[in-house]
């Protein structure tokens, strides 16, 4: 019997394995307050050398859209304090992206609310997908991506 959240685990499972070959350290449920490990990233992406924490949030479903922005914007706010942990005072990059598994219901969702999900996420999906699957760059604005079904392939999700 699958548990209770086997849809999430898959897309967590495939970005902690792109990651991992795009030569990020990877971390599954990353605490972004390490005195509240309650509060955590779904996927931690940190490349050390170039001092870069990218926060990725798995959607297999929605419940309260609104919620999970407030927390997304939460997560990167508590990560300047995982960074300082990590490479002490100094420059770093902070990036975040949302990996939302393709469903009916949530693009359906994505396509009713486009000025909401333009808003909030205006970074090039085809730069996450990039970054994400090769460790190039990442872009500076907050993006989302969508993950195949069956969670074995990210693509970029295509604004009207």
């Amino acid at each position: 019997e699958e548990p209770a959240d086997a849809g999430h685990l898959a897309v967590q499972e495939l970005i902690l394995r792109l990651g991992r070959a795009a030569g990020y350290r990877t971390t599954f449920e990353l605490p972004t307050k390490p005195g509240d490990p309650r509060r955590s990233a779904d996927v931690g992406l940190r490349d050390d050398r170039r001092r870069r924490l990218v926060l990725v949030e798995a959607w297999n479903t929605f419940g309260n859209v609104g919620a999970a922005v407030r927390a997304s914007n939460r997560k990167v706010a508590e990560a300047a304090g995982l960074a300082a942990i990590f490479w002490g005072e100094g420059e770093h990059d902070i990036a975040a992206c949302w990996v939302v598994r393709a469903t009916r219901r949530n693009r359906e969702l994505v396509a009713r609310y486009p000025e909401l999900f333009a808003s909030r996420f205006p970074g090039s999906s085809m730069g996450w997908v990039r970054a994400l699957a090769s460790g190039s760059k990442p872009p500076a604005e907050p993006g989302l991506v969508w993950c195949d079904v069956a969670a074995t392939r990210l693509y970029p999700w295509r604004r009207r």
